[in-house]
């Protein structure tokens, strides 16, 4: 294995919303670095269960498990479920996330409620959740999805905006209490990425305005999450993966 890659051997991960696009393409990288990798899904089983059996198929261990991370019932399951499967979290990756355009005029408090409790409550629920077995073992990696949006003028919405600059904040906050406990805590944020969701950013031509030309593909998330993972000095930092759309 390349000294470059986290050695993640023995070490346990969930990735939650998991089960397609950026979210794959990290549980994946995570297992190739080592990992068992926990791949929480709300509603795709099929497609969850479709990355466990190719990480699988690699030689590795993995585990499809249903949960609504916005729910802290479901969360508190969810990783009781994890710890009998694969044993106790060492590595976080706060993915799930909903992102419904719209704008001013049509956007309601339900979409703005869901919104936020999808983005940003369930990073903290998963957090509480993983928080005191990592620095009980002094020793974990969070890494929160932000956006580009979270710093930018977005083109979901103000609850989008909302949603990823909470998390931001979130993310320097925990950081910097549980540092010193061999726990660092990250956000990576992408800019406009070649997903499924990516279908009104290829209407609206965004690749082109991008100063690469193109937008991104997940696995180059998934590059950046592994960076993160495997430096124990970076810790309460946001690392923009946006086609230099921004610098930050």
């Amino acid at each position: 294995m390349s000294a470059l890659l986290p050695d993640l051997n023995n070490r346990v991960a969930l990735v939650t919303g998991g089960s397609r696009g950026i979210g794959r393409a990290i549980a994946i990288a995570l297992a190739s670095a080592g990992a068992a990798v926990a791949v929480n899904y709300r509603q795709r089983a099929d497609e969850a269960e479709q990355v466990v059996a190719q990480i699988e198929n690699a030689g590795g261990r993995a585990l499809a498990v249903r949960a609504d991370v916005s729910a802290a019932s479901e969360v508190t399951g969810m990783i009781g479920e994890i710890e009998r499967g694969l044993g106790a979290v060492d590595v976080l990756v706060n993915n799930a996330g909903t992102g419904t355009f719209s704008d001013i005029e049509s956007l309601t408090e339900a979409e703005f409620d869901h919104t936020l409790a999808v983005n940003l409550k369930s990073a903290f629920l998963c957090t509480q959740a993983v928080l005191p077995g990592m620095r009980a073992r002094r020793w974990g990696r969070i890494v929160n999805l932000s956006s580009a949006a979270a710093r930018g003028a977005g083109l979901v919405g103000v609850h989008y905006n909302a949603s990823k600059a909470g998390l931001e904040g979130l993310t320097r906050g925990y950081a910097s209490r549980v540092a010193r406990e061999g726990v660092t805590v990250n956000a990576v944020a992408p800019g406009p990425i070649d997903t499924e969701m990516a279908a009104p950013l290829k209407a609206a031509n965004v690749a082109e305005r991008l100063p690469v030309g193109r937008l991104g593909e997940a696995n180059e998330v998934a590059q950046v999450v592994l960076m993160v993972v495997g430096n124990g000095f970076v810790t309460g930092q946001t690392i923009a993966v946006n086609g230099g759309v921004s610098f930050i």
